[in-house]
């Protein structure tokens, strides 16, 4: 994985920024074997992260944000970094997520609705 030739590696608060996560989460991103690869470092030994690193890390975080448990992204992540031929079992794990979150924000959509009404009562209840 490495970054084009414009872009340096950077360092665990510059990644902390670009991604707005804490250091201590990209950490426990490493811990818990949620990188695809090994965080590089540099010669003092402080982490370097790379744009794919980044991008990793976005699209983790949105499975994180979307309810994916850890042991699921742990998952997801070994099937990616295992290569080719396993896709069948990685569009299967992503499929039933999706239709997790599909469930959810169906139940969101349902309380919203209950919340609008009570807005429009409330809001029809002000003016007269």
């Amino acid at each position: 994985m490495a970054t084009s030739p414009t872009t340096a590696p950077l360092s665990i608060s510059q990644a902390a920024e670009a991604t707005g996560l804490s250091a201590h989460t990209l950490r426990y991103y490493e811990r818990a074997g949620l990188m695809l690869d090994r965080v590089g470092r540099a010669s003092s030994s402080h982490r370097r992260y790379t744009e794919d690193d980044l991008r990793w890390i976005d699209f983790v975080t949105k499975l994180r944000s979307t309810g994916m448990p850890i042991r699921t992204v742990r998952a997801y992540t070994d099937l990616v970094r295992a290569g080719e031929g396993n896709e069948a079992q990685r569009l299967a794990l992503l499929e039933a997520h999706r239709e997790t979150v599909a469930q959810q924000l169906e139940s969101v959509r349902r309380n919203l609705a209950a919340i609008d009404f009570k807005i429009d009562l409330y809001r029809e209840r002000s003016t007269t």
